[in-house]
């Protein structure tokens, strides 16, 4: 059987954060993910004010100045960040590797008792501090847990050059939300969100902010294509797109034993989706908690580390 101080499931940005910050603090750290090779496929963004300082400007690909669009334009009034999602992973991918964390490839499938978690090949894993970092399926959520339909935020965004996107966006800035109805079609809202990629590259999504069940897919390509139509702008059939489906309803993180970190505590903010930032921040912290109170035992590092992403007032 495998042992760590910490063992954190879930290999994206909430996991490999806080396991760097773990390891770097001198706690054994193991991470396991199924696939902790994989490329990342979505788009992070976050107002720049909530940055972590420690973010190099590799892992920022774009900061511009953020609008919103809903019967007249609007200045939101602060500067908005698109990451670069392979500098952020290299970035952090660096951090694990200099803080001697070990990463294994395996797929975590229960908690089978207190600090133990057996993984879908028959092994299993101790560890003092259990983390569920896998994001919104929570891997290690007690099957008890009863859930109802969740509401979801869904999108279909295309990428196109900048010069093919300046019909809606201009250099320099983010169109955060377009509510206008360019699609043409009545029924359930959606917006335009168009931001820089960097490299001359623009991503225009259609986004349902949050719906029960999530508007599907299909719907928000036809209007998606639509609006860029009534703009002028025809992408390319070979354009790369991204599909997004995520809840904004997740409950708590509440397996005994288990300390939910990213997507899976829920850090998910319900009216935005935003929740990288709150997560890149938090790492340190809840790195620290663990340190300092686990030699009190896992009780009180689990107690600490919940008490420090989710504060009492």
């Amino acid at each position: 059987m495998l042992k760590a101080d910490v063992l954190v499931v879930g290999g994206g940005p909430a996991g490999r954060s806080l396991a760097a910050e773990t390891a770097e603090r001198g706690l054994r750290t193991l991470l396991v993910d199924p696939t902790p090779d994989a490329p990342w496929r979505v788009t992070y963004g976050c107002w720049v004010r909530e940055l972590p300082v420690a973010l190099p400007p590799s892992a920022v690909a774009a900061v511009v100045r953020g609008r919103a669009i809903a019967l007249s334009p609007h200045d939101l009034g602060w500067d908005y960040a698109v990451l670069d999602v392979a500098g952020l992973r290299a970035h952090l991918d660096s951090r694990l590797e200099r803080s001697g964390a070990t990463v294994l490839a395996g797929r975590a499938v229960d908690v089978v008792a207190p600090g133990t978690v057996a993984l879908a090949d028959g092994s299993r894993i101790e560890a003092g501090i259990v983390v569920d970092a896998g994001g919104r399926r929570q891997p290690l959520r007690s099957a008890s847990t009863r859930r109802r339909p969740a509401a979801e935020q869904t999108a279909y965004g295309v990428v196109v050059d900048e010069s093919q996107a300046a019909a809606l966006v201009a250099a320099g800035t983010a169109l955060f939300m377009d509510w206008r109805r360019d699609h043409g079609e009545e029924g359930w809202p959606t917006f335009l969100y168009a931001v820089p990629l960097g490299g001359g590259s623009v991503l225009l999504e259609e986004t349902s902010l949050a719906r029960r069940p999530g508007l599907p897919l299909p719907v928000l390509q036809r209007r998606l294509f639509a609006r860029l139509a009534h703009h002028g702008i025809a992408p390319q059939s070979t354009a790369p797109v991204e599909r997004v489906v995520f809840p904004v309803d997740s409950p708590l993180h509440r397996t005994p034993g288990v300390l939910g970190f990213g997507a899976a505590a829920p850090l998910v903010h319900p009216a935005s989706g935003f929740n990288l930032a709150a997560t890149l921040g938090l790492a340190p912290a809840v790195a620290d908690a663990v340190a300092s109170h686990l030699a009190a035992g896992p009780e009180a590092a689990l107690a600490a580390a919940d008490a420090t992403i989710w504060p009492r007032a």
